[in-house]
């Protein structure tokens, strides 16, 4: 039978499910949500619907319940070094047979600011990705993936592979997401350094 010390000690191991990313402005999520609940409707895929619109900096990981505050004040120092990021959307692209999403632009800033988080979580937490890590970083913001089937992927990418879509927009902070279950919510955003003109 668990005594006091083991319970203590479960509810000390409890983890959860994280990731880190960036967050496009509202009224561009509220553009890539209605492309998702469009892939819902017509292909039924509705994966993509458990997740904010976002571009994946750091993927899911699990960290401990109680160790919250450590993890809170790595990503807030992080962020507080790093300029806000410029980013672009432009039209769509897929990863056959099930993933379809919408360009992102590799600027500059995007592109040395992924590796850079994650050598920080990696140094600072202990945070690994080994695939990750052992590929090039391929930014996108998904509409349709997991659930889309491969029959559903060959009608829908026709349809999307030359609608147009774009969106320039400067992303003002990072954001981690937590997994309650069922799907991603925002936990916490960390502003970036504000430039001074």
């Amino acid at each position: 039978m668990a005594g006091p010390s083991n319970r203590s000690e479960s509810k000390k191991a409890e983890k959860h499910r994280f990731f880190v990313a960036l967050l496009p402005p509202t009224e561009v999520q509220a553009e890539a949500t209605a492309i998702k609940t469009y892939f819902q409707e017509h292909y039924q895929s509705q994966a993509a619907l458990r997740s904010p619109p976002h571009i994946t900096l750091q993927p899911p990981f699990e960290w401990a319940k109680d160790d919250l505050d450590q993890l809170f004040q790595a990503l807030a120092a992080f962020a507080l070094n790093q300029p806000p990021v410029p980013m672009g959307l432009s039209g769509f692209s897929a990863f056959p047979p099930r993933v379809i999403f919408i360009n992102v632009v590799k600027t500059a800033e995007l592109m040395a600011l992924q590796p850079t988080l994650m050598d920080w979580l990696e140094v600072r937490l202990g945070i690994a990705n080994a695939r990750s890590k052992n590929r090039p970083f391929s930014p996108h913001l998904t509409v349709a993936f997991r659930d889309l089937k491969p029959g559903a992927f060959r009608h829908a990418w026709p349809e999307f592979e030359h609608r147009p879509f774009r969106a320039d927009f400067t992303v003002p902070e990072l954001t981690l997401l937590i997994h309650d279950g069922y799907r991603w919510q925002i936990a916490q955003n960390f502003p970036f350094r504000q430039e001074s003109n």
